[in-house]
């Protein structure tokens, strides 16, 4: 492309892009909204005979660029998920999938069906049924649908009548069924071995020398023994073929798969532990119908960070410093130079910021410490630091005092105002890390398991996202010339913009009292009075501005000295919604008892999660609708550093809070939107 473009042509691509990549998620709000997989039902027979076995099958069709999943997903997605609703004596066998393909997204691998497919599954018929009665058979279904960027969760009521007969199958319907069994992988007839050699295993599979093997690929059944997105090797040797992986987990017990070769041919394989013969052959692996871990999709969620920071921009714990920032853009009265070099100053304070903290984060993570995205707000002695600065920047915007590298004076020089740009970057970039919004969530989850260089690049995009309408404004002359001109009307903007600074400090107030229990009220609160007290003395005696910085510092280190000597506070806050403290067992517990689990994680310092609370959780609505359901909430308070819930969070791609998941009875986790509403929640109840 060359050429400049247009600032219409510019938002027309903007709004293009970001309707494209809402598309999907509003389908997952929205009931009644078209799916993305369409699911069917039907019978081989609908006049089944008394005692029969009918097969049954949940067809899949999805559409061009989405899949589903197997019955083992691998790294990412849900399986397909049914609960049914059977006449009395009519019972249903376990789902039979048709050998899956490998997908590789950002070093995750997947096990998928993009093409349409079908479950089997058989019903048995009660011996007792009598001919011309009538079986109404019903089976919810849940399953994830996704492209290679975003998963949305869907589900069908698939329903349909039998009538007891004869049990005839007609022609056609016998054929279609056929089809359908063919794509089932077949039971082995002998057992497999397998071997494991420090991180590697390997899979010795009875498999004749005179048959053809070429595309193998080992699907690990039994989960987390092998590791899913880790290459595969394979060879024959007599008649064995022997596949080599790399372990996850040890395990000393029986392991299923399914090998996979040729033309999506298929295998049922059980291994114990045992000898495997050594040299052979090598034969070719799947690799090559495996989507690369290419670099279009890092781009994409390198395009997610980029998004996600943008839309920080409309979160209310960065609006104050986007006043600031609005005031030194007001005062530069539309001159282009200062504009654009106010800017860059600003944005590369965000970014600095922001790779500061992605680098010290990668870093503990690195040395063992389980700790996720904002985790600099889970220390006490951080907050502390963070709230006497918003003091002294809403003294500041109220005209308490005058200082070059945060006001916005008429007394700022140029190298001020740089200065100045610079240090509001670096507050935007820390002020933003308690807020999450849309497109965070994939691109932090990926940040942590990308390589460092990558990983920062996140981080970058991330600060680049969130200094992108102050850039915009720089650079596109037609926005620039609509900011109103330097005037009166800035001082009194300025003191209004000291209010919702002072309820940031107030709300870093309360965070503290969170960390360490009511005390922190009382020495947060000593710390804030004593540090306004020093600003008004400095000014009245005229003392030197860094006075102010003296000052503050003696403060703070009275306070970590004071916070240091507080006892330990109560390990969990109280759940709301009648809710359960979240423990991994917990959970399992929960499940095993086939109960449904409405599970969340939040933290004190998150907006969006309190947002949500308020909003949709702690609702009257929502409260009666679980009830109803039977629906056992469990809450996981991040507000504190918690390894088990950072590991937890981990293992669903998320490297911080909010994080919301539904267990229904008897199923696997589906993964709720960032943004709740009464709705959405009582419509899973239901």
């Amino acid at each position: 492309m060359s050429g400049k473009c247009s600032t219409m042509n510019l938002r027309a691509f903007i709004l293009f892009l970001t309707g494209l990549l809402l598309l999907p998620a509003a389908h997952a709000q929205i009931p009644g909204a078209p799916q993305n997989i369409r699911a069917l039902i039907e019978a081989e027979t609908n006049s089944p005979a008394p005692g029969d076995t009918v097969t049954v099958a949940i067809i899949m069709d999805p559409k061009p660029g989405w899949h589903d999943y197997w019955l083992n997903p691998g790294d990412a997605g849900t399986p397909l998920e049914l609960e049914w609703q059977l006449p009395p004596g009519v019972t249903a066998g376990p789902i039979r999938a048709p050998v899956p393909e490998t997908l590789v997204v950002s070093g995750f691998m997947n096990h998928i069906y993009k093409d349409t497919h079908a479950f089997l599954i058989d019903l048995k018929i009660p011996a007792n049924a009598r001919a011309g009665q009538r079986l109404d058979i019903k089976a919810d279904a849940r399953w994830s649908a996704c492209t290679d960027i975003v998963c949305v969760p869907e589900g069908s009521s698939l329903s349909f009548p039998l009538t007891v007969g004869n049990g005839a199958v007609t022609q056609s319907q016998r054929a279609r069924f056929d089809v359908w069994r063919a794509a089932l992988p077949v039971a082995l007839d002998r057992q497999a071995t397998y071997e494991i050699n420090g991180k590697r295993i390997s899979v010795a599979i009875p498999y004749p020398k005179s048959a053809a093997a070429e595309k193998v690929w080992l699907f690990a059944y039994t989960e987390n023994v092998m590791r899913y997105s880790a290459p595969q090797s394979a060879r024959r040797t007599g008649d064995w073929l022997v596949v080599t992986s790399e372990i996850d987990k040890p395990s000393g017990g029986q392991i299923d798969g399914l090998l996979r070769f040729g033309d999506a041919q298929g295998l049922k394989v059980r291994a114990m532990p045992g000898a495997v013969p050594v040299g052979g052959d090598a034969v070719s692996v799947l690799g090559s119908d495996a989507a690369p871990d290419s670099g279009v999709t890092f781009g994409w969620i390198l395009s997610f960070s980029v998004l996600g920071g943008l839309f920080l921009n409309l979160m209310p714990c960065v609006f104050p410093i986007l006043g600031l920032k609005a005031l030194a853009i007001a005062k530069a009265g539309g001159e282009e130079r200062q504009a654009r070099r106010d800017s860059l100053a600003y944005t590369a304070g965000i970014i600095l910021s922001c790779l500061a903290l992605g680098a010290l984060m990668l870093a503990l993570r690195a040395g063992g410490e389980e700790i996720g995205w904002a985790f600099q707000l889970q220390d006490p002695a951080i907050v502390l630091l963070l709230l006497l600065l918003m003091v002294a920047i809403t003294a500041n915007l109220a005209g308490l005092f005058e200082v070059g590298g945060i006001g916005a004076g008429d007394q700022l020089t140029r190298q001020g105002g740089i200065a100045g740009s610079f240090w509001t970057g670096v507050l935007a970039a820390v002020v933003a890390t308690p807020c999450t919004g849309p497109f965070m969530a994939a691109a932090m989850g990926a940040a942590l398991l990308l390589p460092v260089a990558q990983a920062l690049l996140i981080f970058a995009g991330l600060g680049l996202g969130l200094a992108l309408p102050f850039l915009a404004i720089a650079y596109i002359p037609a926005l620039r010339s609509r900011m109103p001109k330097p005037g009166p009307w800035m001082n009194n903007f300025r003191k209004l913009m000291a209010v919702p600074m002072a309820l940031t400090a107030l709300a870093l107030l309360w965070l503290l009292a969170q960390l360490v229990g009511t005390s922190g009220w009382l020495v947060g609160g000593i710390a804030a009075t004593l540090l306004l007290a020093g600003i008004i003395i400095v000014v009245r005696r005229k003392a030197p501005i860094w006075s102010i910085l003296a000052i503050a510092l003696a403060v703070f280190a009275g306070g970590y000295v004071a916070l240091g000597r507080l006892p330990p506070p109560n390990s969990r806050s109280e759940a709301k919604l009648d809710g359960e403290v979240f423990s991994e067992q917990k959970l399992a517990a929960l499940r095993a008892e086939g109960k449904p689990v409405f599970l969340y994680f939040t933290a004190d310092w998150c907006v969006t999660c309190k947002v949500n609370e308020a909003a949709a959780i702690d609702r009257e609505e929502t409260g009666k609708a679980f009830a109803k359901a039977g629906i056992v909430t469990l809450v996981g308070d991040y507000t504190r550093r918690d390894p088990a819930i950072t590991r937890f969070l981990a293992k669903h791609g998320r490297s911080g809070v909010p994080l919301y998941l539904y267990y229904p009875k008897g199923g696997e986790a589906q993964i709720l939107p960032q943004v709740l509403t009464v709705d959405m929640l009582t419509e899973i109840a239901k």
